[in-house]
C-alpha cells in the first residue's frame, strides 16, 4: 500500500529536483525486517510509475539494508567518541523509576559503562545544554531544547540500527541536500541533525509538509480512511488527475485554478509557498477534478482507459458498439469504473433490475406512454432526432413535458432513471431490442394491476 501522503511527498520532491537540476533518490527504508516485504517495495515502485515517476525520473531504488555495514560502523564510531552508550533498561524499569508511563528515557545507563551484550541497545547521548535549530523551508527555524530530547536508541540489542541512524548515514553517503517529508517527522529532525553533526556532516535542508486530514479534520488513517493510492487507481481515477490533486494539498497555483497542466505546476511550484496548516483530502473535489480530466481525453484515449474496467465486467463487450457509446458516456462519468453501469444495458439480454427506478418511473400514465411509444416506434425512422420528436408528441398528448414522458421509456429500456442520453441510446440499441423491452415493461405493469 502506498499512502497518498507519501505520494504527495514524492511529487513535491520530484518537482523540486526537476526545478533545481538535482536528482530524486528513491530509497527503501527496510532496516526493520518486521515491517518490510518485497511485495510492498514492488507496490511503491508501481505506484510511482503510475504517477509518472519511473526509473528515469529517480535514482534507485536503493535498499537501506544494503548499507548495514556502514550503519554498524557509524554506531561504533559514535560509541568510541563517547556520543553513544549501551543500555539494558526495559520500558517497565524506566516507568518504575520515573513513576510516569508517558515520560521518556531518564538516562539511567549513561555512566554505567556497559559493553555490548544480550538485551542491550545502543543509545545516542543528547547534549545536556543548548538547543538544536532545524532550518525548515515551510516552518522557519524551529528550536528544540536539547535538555528535553531523550537519549534515543540508534541500534537495537540484535545489532540492527534504527531508522534515525540509518537515515543519517545514508543521507550523508548519498549526498542528500534536501529532505521533503510529512510533518509527523519534524520531531525526528533535531535528533537526526545531532547525528549528522556527531558524524561530522552538514545536515540537509528540511521541508516538513502539512499533515493530510479527512472531512472530520482527523489525520488520514489506513484503519479508518481510504488512503492507498492503488485503491484510487482501481476505482478509476486517472494518474494525471491524482497527480494534479495531490499537488494542491497545501499548495495553490496562480490564478485561483485547480486544473493545472503538469508543466505549469513544475514551473510555478515553490516549496516555500506550501501552507503549513493541515491539508484536507476532499474526495468530492478529487472526483470533480478526475471528471474534468476524463472529459479532456481524446475519444480514443477514453476508450483505451475504459477497456480494462470493461474486461472485468460481468458481460461481454463488443468494442465496436462501445466505441459508439463512448462519446455519450465520456461527459457523464467521473470515475472510469462507472462506465460498466453506464453502458451495461446495451450488452445485457435484459435491462438491469433497479426496483427503486422502476417504482419511481412506472406511475400513471406510464402504461399509456409505453403503449403509445411502442406504437410510435414501430415504424419510426431509427435515429435519435425522430425518436425524440415522436416521444415529445406523445408527451404533449398526455399534458407532460419530455422529462416526465421519457422516464418510463428510459427505465423500460435501460433499467434506470439516469444514464446516457436516451434517444442516442435507443438508436444504438436498435429497434427490435427497444420494442421488446418496452413490451416486457408493459406486460409487467399489466400483471401488477390485474
Amino acid at each position: 500500500m502506498f499512502h497518498v501522503g507519501g505520494a504527495r511527498s514524492a511529487l513535491f520532491n520530484w518537482v523540486m529536483a526537476a526545478q533545481s537540476g538535482g536528482t530524486l533518490v528513491l530509497r527503501i527504508e527496510d532496516t526493520d525486517a518486521s515491517r518490510n516485504s518485497p511485495e510492498w517495495t514492488e507496490g511503491i515502485i508501481r505506484a510511482l510509475a503510475w504517477l509518472g515517476m519511473d526509473g528515469e525520473q529517480y535514482e534507485g531504488p536503493y535498499f537501506q539494508s544494503a548499507n548495514a555495514d556502514k550503519h554498524a560502523e557509524a554506531a561504533r564510531t559514535l560509541r568510541d567518541r563517547g556520543r553513544a552508550y549501551y543500555c539494558d533498561c526495559t520500558r517497565e524499569a524506566v516507568v518504575a523509576r520515573t513513576g510516569d508511563q508517558h515520560k521518556g528515557y531518564d538516562g539511567f545507563c549513561r555512566d554505567r559503562g556497559l559493553d555490548a551484550g544480550p538485551g542491550r541497545a545502543l543509545r545516542f547521548r543528547t547534549p545536556d545544554e543548548g538547543h538544536t535549530t532545524v532550518v525548515d523551508l515551510l516552518r522557519g527555524k524551529p528550536v528544540f531544547e536539547n535538555a528535553v530530547l531523550e537519549d534515543f536508541v540508534i541500534a537495537r540489542a540484535d545489532g540492527s540500527v534504527t531508522f534515525l541512524l540509518a537515515n543519517a548515514v545514508d543521507d550523508m553517503s548519498q549526498g542528500i541536500t534536501h529532505v521533503v517529508r510529512g510533518e509527523e517527522h519534524l520531531s525526528n529532525a533535531p535528533k537526526q541533525q545531532l547525528l549528522w553533526e556527531a558524524l561530522g556532516g552538514e545536515p540537509p535542508v528540511w521541508a516538513h509538509v502539512p499533515v493530510i486530514v479527512n472531512e472530520k479534520r482527523q489525520k488520514l488513517s489506513k484503519r479508518r480512511d481510504k488512503v492507498a493510492l492503488e485503491d484510487y487507481r482501481a476505482e478509476g481515477y486517472l494518474a494525471e488527475a491524482m497527480r494534479n490533486y495531490l499537488m494542491l494539498l497545501g499548495w495553490a497555483p496562480s490564478g485561483d485554478r485547480e486544473i493545472v497542466p503538469w508543466d505549469v505546476i513544475v514551473d510555478e511550484f515553490r516549496i516555500e509557498d506550501v501552507n503549513s496548516s493541515p491539508a484536507f483530502f476532499d474526495v468530492k473535489k478529487l472526483r470533480a477534478i478526475n471528471g474534468e480530466y476524463i472529459r479532456a481525453l481524446t475519444p480514443e484515449k477514453f476508450i483505451a482507459e475504459c477497456l480494462p474496467f470493461l474486461q472485468d465486467a460481468p458481460f461481454d463487450v463488443d468494442v465496436a458498439v462501445f466505441a459508439e457509446l463512448a462519446p455519450l458516456a465520456q461527459t457523464r462519468v467521473a470515475l472510469l469504473s462507472e462506465i460498466v453501469q453506464m453502458i451495461d444495458f446495451v450488452f445485457l439480454d435484459e435491462p438491469p433490475a433497479d426496483e427503486q427506478s422502476w417504482g419511481k418511473a412506472m406511475k400513471e400514465p406510464a402504461a399509456a406512454i409505453l403503449a403509445d411509444a411502442e406504437e410510435a416506434y414501430r415504424d419510426a425512422p431509427w435515429n435519435a432526432g425522430e425518436l425524440k420528436e415522436r416521444l415529445e408528441r406523445i408527451g404533449t398528448a398526455h399534458g407532460l413535458k419530455l422529462g416526465k414522458t421519457q422516464a418510463p421509456v428510459r427505465v423500460a429500456v435501460t433499467g434506470r432513471t439516469v444514464g446516457l442520453p436516451l434517444f442516442e441510446s435507443l438508436e444504438i440499441l436498435g429497434r427490435d431490442r427497444t420494442l421488446t423491452r418496452i413490451a416486457a415493461a408493459r406486460a409487467r405493469l399489466a400483471a401488477a394491476s390485474s
